[in-house]
């Protein structure tokens, strides 16, 4: 049925459970899973949520979100390994998520996105995350939503 599905994923409790979801259908259309951890840069301004930092401070508040992006998507590598699912392991820096999630799956020629609902970014995204809506609105490949 699918070849390729391509599981975005932001780290959160939901998000892990369609990641599990996503490995598990994985193996059972015995197809390729990709593996997706956008990471966002740091808010250049007060009002986009940052505190002033200098740019050695900067640089290092990204490597640490990198860092932890690519340990999330190895262990979705090596959870869906152990389960005899082929997982291809991907970090993506941009700020535009969706976007990011649509071009990822259109790269790797994903033939399915499986996504959590909503993640953990706040009160205005507590009934479908505006990530997941915006990939439900522009993707030309079938989007799997799990809550």
């Amino acid at each position: 049925m699918y070849k390729k599905i391509l599981v975005a994923t932001d780290g959160s409790t939901l998000s892990k459970k369609a990641v599990a979801s996503g490995i598990a259908l994985a193996g059972l259309c015995d197809a390729e899973l990709v593996a997706l951890k956008v990471i966002p840069r740091y808010p250049q301004s007060y009002f986009e949520g940052g505190l002033p930092l200098s740019v050695q401070d900067v640089s290092r508040v990204e490597k640490q979100w990198a860092d932890d992006a690519q340990a999330i998507v190895d262990a979705i590598k090596t959870t869906g390994e152990g389960k005899g699912v082929r997982v291809k392991a991907v970090t993506v820096k941009s700020d535009l998520v969706a976007e990011a999630v649509i071009a990822a799956a259109k790269k790797h020629k994903c033939d399915l996105i499986v996504m959590a609902s909503h993640g953990r970014r706040g009160i205005k995204r507590l009934l479908l995350g505006s990530e997941t809506q915006q990939v439900l609105t522009h993707s030309h490949i079938p989007v799997l939503v799990l809550r």
